[in-house]
């Protein structure tokens, strides 16, 4: 039998057409596909027929019982009793009110007459002292009646809070007919929540009326009424500011206003803190609303008349939602998180959490005697849990921003904290793009600026009246949600706000923040006691005694290694280098400690037994890995803050004042600062908190600027915490240039010393760093030959020729635009002074005195680029009046080339700049006593402003 046949059928017998198994299936699919879509397209279409059946024939009935609703209060007839009230007037009002205008988030003329119709009823009706008559006996009745008082009410409730809301493609809640209608509606709410406003109710029902209130304000406060996210778009629409109550409407929307606040409060009013168990959950619900809706409106404070926010800064408004904020932080910012996402089509918007931040900071603070500038906090706040919660909705922020930051950069993994409850904000746009907004928005935190800000929070701190007092409105709470206030909570607040400022602030950054805590008196020295305590823990807590003594605890240590006979360097390579660098810096090599002396101390140290060196602080031999967060929030506040107070601190204050810190503290924080930044970069932990490393490293700098102008720390300070661990000088240079983290194995890791070489290079020994220089340079010759920039025969030479009498003229137009290519050897040719090629070849000699040539002359003061200094060791500085000079800057920064050239070459060049210059070309910061060298008037009169502006008492 033929195989084609055993894979065909037929279909209709021998006379039709006979196709494959294959195409068969194929098709009884295609047609089953079919058959099923044409089921589903039939279910759907019935489907949208009952719909719209539905639809329209709920319209039709609406439209019936709302002309019949209209003929009913036109007519006017009957007995108006509270039966009539619920089943003629409120059944049909609800159903077609519902049907024709809240369903479809609109309200047309004739729903507006009958809404305003409706409640003008309801007002005169609940005013009557006959039981009969009036509505609101509904609620202490037969249980069919209480249920369905409670039905209606909440469905004005509800009705409410749609009216609150608006919308803005249909109507505006504060437009004249809406303000009409939700004027009579907000009154009648504002009479429903309050028992004692029921007039018909006697003294023996009373109990009854509040358990009906209770149940209506339980409605109210939980999510399903969605009055509070009502309310908080009202409040947003009001555009920052509440006009003054004027005539017309304007006082209506005031009322509407003031309701709405009256309404929002209703739970924490009605729900003592005191309470049973039960009745405090309804009010954390009705708090966990307020502090979505509420908390987060933009401009809180401006948009609300002055006269609400009394009841606003209430205890009993604050306490439930300190106390919900503790208790649901993790909740709370995720919803905030979920609101920024849908209001992520706004084009210019703060997170929510950041509003949160604000709102309560302004609510909890408040001035006297009317002044605009805030001066005290709110009359009752708690302060521990003040702090405790701006901390958690800071940590959002923080969060927020962090995250912004990495989805706006392309960042795909987000290192988070561990235990952190810091929630992504991934859609937002900050206002620091927009200048003005972003300052209205600081203004907001400017108490956090504020001295007396600090002072209240120490004060609470030292009373400790948390713990004390026994009638604290948050006794009730479980002990667990408790907050203690301590030290490292307000120090890791400022940390925080430190950082909020330095990335909304568009003008001052962190400026703000910092004045104030280096300025107020004692608070860095709290720090530093926390943290000796902490990382010095043989030492016992320094009395205000300890602080007065003098600075020879550790000096007589160290007398001996000074007054040991030095060795002289030999006259090799390094020796050389360092004289150069020497020379280039301004300074002495008396200033700068023998390298030979330093080995002496620690081979003697090491013949004694003494393993561990005494500036080595043993707890931050890891870096940041051993640090707790607590310590970690306290080293962040105490460099940043210290590190701003350096700036403004002369020489008389820092070494014969000796404020804040005796020279005896300033040598343990230099130790401390020395070995959390060394270690952190060695065992590359730095990444672990950025904000840290760089406050740290930042005051590490300048303590050792400080200690580099005039010693105050003894040279090994500086080396210890590289005492055993720092690799040797050849692995250094080439890690720092081909390595920055390679593991091995997955678990060994070779740190990054370009770090450590860049940031502390003081680790090591100053002629060690000349070694490395040197093995910089050798690298870089050999990259260029590996590159093909040399030949083999040798360099790849520049030819120059240049007249003996202009030689910074013609070396300017012959190198300038050689780029990197000048670090190519020079062949010089000079032309005399009769305009002869001079005769010889360079072999070296000349391209050396090329280079001390052209340097002496650019750097002669008659030249017009450089100056010398007022001083007597008359340094070089940039010239002021260079800058009349054609290519003055081109040519100050050719002569910074010739300068790296002869660098390069190995060539001496025997000039002192000054210090402050120095500093500038490595982008480091001048103090204040330096500018004696540029301007001595000017330096003379900031030292009076400075003393008349700031009390000796500021760094007692």
């Amino acid at each position: 039998m033929d195989e084609s046949w055993k894979n065909q059928v037929s279909l209709r017998g021998a006379s039709a057409r006979e196709i494959t198994r294959d195409a068969l299936l194929e098709r009884v699919s295609r047609e089953r596909e079919l058959r099923n879509f044409a089921r589903r397209a039939n279910a759907a279409a019935l489907f949208i027929q009952r719909v719209w059946r539905r639809y329209h024939a709920t319209k039709t009935a609406a439209l019936e019982l709302q002309e019949e609703w209209d003929v009913v209060l036109r007519d006017g007839s009957g007995l108006i009793d509270k039966t009539w009230i619920s089943s003629r007037l409120l059944r049909p009002f609800l159903f077609f009110i519902t049907r024709l205008s809240t369903s479809r988030c609109a309200i047309c003329t004739q729903a507006v007459n009958c809404m305003r119709s409706c409640f003008i009823i309801l007002l005169e009706n609940i005013n009557s002292v006959d039981p009969d008559r009036n509505f609101c006996s509904l609620a202490i009745g037969m249980p069919d009646e209480r249920k369905m008082w409670a039905y209606q009410v909440q469905k004005l409730v509800s009705l409410c809070s749609f009216i609150l809301a608006g919308n803005d493609d249909c109507y505006s809640p504060a437009s004249d007919d809406v303000v009409a209608v939700a004027t009579p509606l907000m009154h009648l709410m504002i009479i429903f929540t309050d028992s004692k406003a029921w007039k018909c109710i006697s003294d023996e029902y009373r109990e009854d009326a509040e358990r009906a209130v209770k149940d209506i304000i339980k409605f109210m406060g939980s999510d399903k009424s969605g009055l509070y996210g009502s309310i908080g778009r009202y409040l947003n629409k009001l555009n920052y500011s509440f006009p003054s109550p004027g005539a017309g409407h304007k006082d209506d929307k005031f009322l509407v206003t003031a309701s709405a606040i009256t309404l929002a409060l209703r739970p924490f009013q009605a729900f003592k803190l005191d309470e049973k168990d039960s009745l405090f959950f309804n009010l954390q619900c009705a708090a966990e609303q307020y502090c979505l809706f509420i908390l987060t409106v933009p401009w809180l404070v401006q948009c609300i008349p002055a006269v609400l926010l009394r009841a606003l800064r209430h205890m009993s408004t604050l306490g439930p939602c300190f106390q919900t904020l503790l208790i649901l932080n993790e909740k709370i910012l995720t919803e905030y998180s979920r609101m920024d996402i849908s209001k992520a089509s706004s084009s210019n918007h703060m997170p929510s959490v950041g509003w949160a931040l604000a709102n309560m900071i302004c609510l909890a603070t408040e001035s006297e005697d009317a002044s605009i500038e805030p001066s005290r906090f709110t009359d009752g706040v708690d302060i521990p849990g003040y702090v405790h919660i701006l901390n958690i909705l800071a940590r959002g922020l923080l969060g927020g921003i962090e995250c912004n930051e990495c989805v706006r950069k392309g960042c795909q993994n987000l290192e988070e904290d561990e235990g952190s409850s810091v929630v992504p904000v991934k859609t937002f746009v900050f206002l620091r793009e927009t200048t003005f907004e972003s300052l209205r928005y600081m203004d907001l935190l400017r108490p956090v600026c504020q001295q007396w800000h600090l002072a209240k929070l120490m004060d609470a701190l030292k009373s400790n009246a948390y713990a004390n007092e026994s009638d604290s409105l948050l006794s009730y709470a479980d002990k667990k949600h408790m907050k203690m206030l301590e030290l490292a909570n307000i120090a890791c607040f400022y940390s925080q706000m430190i950082r909020v400022y330095s990335v909304l602030n568009s003008v001052g950054g962190s400026l703000p923040v910092l004045n104030m805590l280096s300025f107020t008196p004692g608070f860095l020295t709290s720090l530093w006691r926390a943290l000796e305590c902490s990382l010095f823990p043989g030492t016992a807590q320094p009395s205000g005694d300890d602080f007065h003594c003098g600075p020879e605890m550790y000096e007589n240590k160290f007398n001996a290694v000074s007054k040991k006979k030095q060795k002289h360097p030999s006259k090799d390579m390094a020796s050389k280098w360092v004289n150069v660098l020497h020379k280039i810096s301004g300074k002495s090599p008396s200033d700068t400690a023998n390298p030979d002396a330093i080995d002496s101390q620690l081979r003697d140290s090491d013949e004694k037994g003494n393993v561990d060196d005494v500036w080595d602080v043993e707890s931050l031999r890891g870096g940041l890995e051993g640090i707790s967060k607590e310590n970690s929030c306290l080293m962040h506040l105490f460099c940043a803050t210290y590190a701003h107070l350096l700036l403004v601190l002369d020489d008389v204050e820092f070494y014969e004042k000796q404020v804040p810190f005796l020279l005896e503290q300033q040598r343990r924080i230099a130790s401390m600062l020395n070995t959390l930044v060394y270690n952190s970069l060695l065992h590359n932990t730095a990444h672990r908190d950025k904000h840290l490393m760089d406050a740290a490293a930042r005051c590490l700098q300048m303590l050792y600027e400080r200690d580099c102008r005039h010693q105050f720390c003894p040279p090994a300070l500086w080396l210890s915490p590289a005492r055993r661990s720092r690799p040797p000088i050849a692995v250094a240079a080439r890690t720092r240039e081909v390595l920055s983290d390679v593991r091995s194995d997955g678990s060994l890791i070779l740190p990054s010393m370009g770090s450590v070489i860049t940031i502390t290079p003081h680790v090591y020994p100053f002629e060690e760093r000349v070694q490395i220089f040197r093995e910089f340079i050798k690298m870089d010759k050999t990259s260029r030959r590996m590159a093909g920039e040399l030949n083999v025969s040798g360099e790849r030479s520049i030819e120059i020729v240049v007249r003996r009498g202009h030689l910074v003229e013609d070396g300017f137009q012959q190198l300038n635009s050689l780029g990197s290519r000048l670090k190519s050897s020079i062949h010089v040719s000079f032309v005399s002074e009769c305009g002869l090629r001079e005769a010889g070849l360079d072999y070296g000699g000349l391209s050396k005195e090329f280079l001390t040539d052209i340097t002496k002359a650019a750097f002669d003061p008659q030249y017009g680029l450089f100056c010398q200094t007022s001083t007597s060791e008359r340094l070089l500085i940039p010239n002021t009046a260079a800058r009349f000079l054609e290519n003055s800057i081109q040519m100050i920064e050719f002569i910074g080339r010739i300068v790296g050239k002869a660098l390069y070459e190995g060539i001496l060049l025997d000039y002192s700049f000054s210090h402050v210059f120095v500093q500038k070309l490595l982008g480091r910061y001048c103090f204040l006593d330096e500018l004696s060298a540029l301007d001595p008037e000017l330096y003379r009169n900031l030292l009076y402003v400075k003393v008349s502006s700031v009390p000796e008492y500021t760094f007692s």
